[in-house]
């Protein structure tokens, strides 16, 4: 690419806007040109708003802040003029998501970590690799909604990694059913709300509200086809259970699936480890050795040792097994990170798949 794509960065100052930051800081193929956030923060700058009323930094992403951002100032999201910008990436809450979206979209494509457009018909629900060929989507509804940009969500942290463990089982024997129980971990609720500390120490929290229900929906969606103007959501039975777990980082997930047809343990790892989507190639922030890595040590896959495999963007899986309740039944555990490929390095892989597809600057 001859010249950067100019990004802004909504919710910059969260968790997973911080996320967007570490991961934006030397992209090849997009430039940060503007950072906004609350009322709050508005007219400060960037080192300033994040700053903690104890004096912390108020910096929870790996590293320090990166020089280029800590001196840029703070627009109000509520008055971003998106127009100025080839791309808004968005990391706030799924109410505000709603409100300031479609704004950003009139004039701007817009590639959020926010559910607020997860399962609108028109919106494709992106995992590059998984579902490329939902993105053309994208323009049916800027045309339906008189927008020149549009709205496409990531899914779901939980929904992410299991839908990359998926991918190339349903490619290659289908899933007709799938029972998931999930092991999260604490940053997925964030700073605020969700878990104390102490809800989590030595505990596990046996609900997480609307997680399932999330889980459920998406991956139908995912695994849909595309006809004309909407997705047609796939015949997958999902059922599952998600807890919190006192682990920083890193989704664990106990998967059971009823294939499409029989298939061996052999013939299932050899599936997922010769997986590797012609669309993934030359796009920045993809895995070099692809997005899953089966492991034959029955004592992995392990947050604290696998989250961070193809920096955070590779999908570990591992006690790969027979089921012998469910017909063609195969079983696994997972280990995803939920604040990389499951956020903010999801999004940009994902915009960085509309750039190749041409929906983005083109």
């Amino acid at each position: 690419m001859s010249k950067k794509l100019k990004v802004a960065v909504v919710g910059a100052t969260g968790i997973a806007g911080q996320q967007f930051l570490a991961c934006l800081k030397e992209h090849p193929w997009f430039e940060v040109a503007a950072l906004a956030g609350s009322r709050r923060s508005a007219g400060m700058k960037y080192l300033e708003g994040i700053r903690q009323a104890n004096g912390a930094t108020g910096w929870w992403a790996e590293g320090e802040v990166p020089g280029a951002f800590r001196d840029m100032p703070i627009q109000d999201s509520a008055s971003l003029d998106a127009s100025r910008v080839d791309l808004v990436f968005t990391a706030v809450e799924s109410d505000v998501a709603r409100e300031l979206e479609p704004k950003y979209a009139a004039t701007t494509p817009v590639v959020s970590a926010a559910s607020a457009f997860r399962m609108e018909p028109d919106s494709p629900l992106l995992i590059p690799g998984v579902n490329s060929g939902h993105a053309p989507l994208v323009r049916e509804m800027a045309r339906r909604r008189g927008w020149k940009g549009f709205v496409t969500a990531i899914p779901n942290c939980t929904t992410t990694g299991l839908a990359v463990s998926l991918a190339p089982l349903v490619k290659s024997f289908g899933v007709r059913r799938l029972f998931m129980t999930s092991m999260q971990a604490v940053s997925g609720a964030g700073r605020s709300g969700g878990v104390l500390v102490l809800d989590a120490l030595d505990n596990i929290v046996p609900y997480i509200s609307g997680e399932e229900e999330k889980v459920q929906r998406e991956v139908a969606k995912i695994f849909g086809e595309l006809k004309g103007a909407a997705v047609e959501n796939a015949p997958i039975a999902v059922s599952c259970t998600c807890t919190r777990a006192g682990v920083l980082e890193g989704h664990t997930e106990t998967v059971f699936a009823e294939l499409g047809k029989a298939a061996t343990v052999e013939e299932a790892a050899a599936a997922m480890r010769s997986w590797a989507p012609k669309e993934l190639e030359g796009l920045p922030t993809a895995p070099a050795s692809g997005m899953v890595y089966v492991h034959d040590d029955p004592f992995r896959p392990q947050p604290r040792l696998d989250r961070d495999r193809g920096e955070g963007m590779v999908t570990t899986v591992g006690r790969l097994r027979q089921d012998p309740v469910l017909p063609n039944g195969l079983k696994y555990v997972l280990v995803s990170h939920n604040t990389k490929m499951g956020a903010a390095k999801g999004a940009v892989l994902t915009a960085e798949l509309l750039v190749k597809q041409g929906l983005i600057g083109a």
